[in-house]
């Protein structure tokens, strides 16, 4: 089967150099998910490379011309170029460390060379708010895109928290009216406030949600045993002790 030309948008997740000069990138695409792509020449010093490494930065979103086979686990690119160049994601070091972190999030949630562009489009989005929002919105980011993710992953959190239903079951991903017998839930604020985040359908309304930062670091580590009780082999997010330290 020979391989042919795509036209995709692409979201990039990680790099690894390979070689001298080239590059190994596992890219989220709209087309096709996740899919890892051999780029030669673009860590050389000469003209043609000059600069080129840059736009594989993880979370850049780039317009791609792409060679595809669905026999093989490693693509190419023919052409690439930014699809929506960031005014701060890649130089503001607190937005960069919220970036950061949704993409490792991500990251670790796709297990399958699948296409899923609503997926796609939501991460799209998220990442071109996060460039653009405020201070206050951005604090609370990590929370929302944590949460909101869960919707195109196969569990999400049920909202139906109510003064019967006040205990956040992490197990279960929904409001039970009685405390679980196991540890593994919310209660009390951290349950109003998850159902407070879940009602949020666009991220400038997380500029009215205060939290300090320590409620907000609960949160996010309760947030990341939800995610390793649903997706097997999750581990844990290395970006979340960075994340927690740049906010503060």
């Amino acid at each position: 089967m020979p391989d042919k030309l795509y036209k995709t948008k692409g979201i990039v997740l990680r790099i690894v150099k390979y070689g001298e000069t080239s590059l190994i990138v596992s890219i989220f695409t709209e087309t096709f998910g996740l899919q890892s792509y051999l780029i030669n020449g673009v860590r050389s010093s000469s003209k043609k490379g000059s600069g080129r490494a840059n736009l594989f930065q993880p979370s850049a979103i780039l317009e791609l011309i792409v060679y595809h086979n669905e026999l093989k686990h490693l693509q190419r690119i023919k052409e690439f170029k930014w699809s929506f160049l960031y005014q701060q994601i890649l130089t503001n070091v607190p937005k960069n460390a919220v970036a950061l972190f949704m993409v490792e999030l991500l990251t670790k949630s796709l297990k399958q060379p699948e296409a899923h562009a609503d997926l796609f489009h939501f991460c799209e989005d998220a990442l071109v708010h996060l460039d653009e929002s405020s201070d206050s919105v951005m604090a609370n980011f990590p929370l929302f895109f944590s949460l909101h993710l869960t919707t195109f992953l196969g569990f999400r959190m049920e909202d139906d928290y109510s003064e019967q239903k006040q205990f956040f079951d992490l197990k279960a991903g929904e409001f039970v009216s009685e405390q679980p017998t196991h540890s593994q839930f919310l209660s009390g604020k951290q349950a109003s406030s998850t159902s407070e985040l879940l009602k949020v359908m666009q991220p400038f309304e997380l500029e009215g949600i205060k939290l300090n930062h320590n409620f907000r670091r609960e949160l996010l580590f309760a947030f990341e045993t939800f995610y390793k009780l649903h997706i097997p082999d999750f581990g844990t997010l290395k970006s979340l002790p960075v994340l927690r330290d740049i906010l503060e």
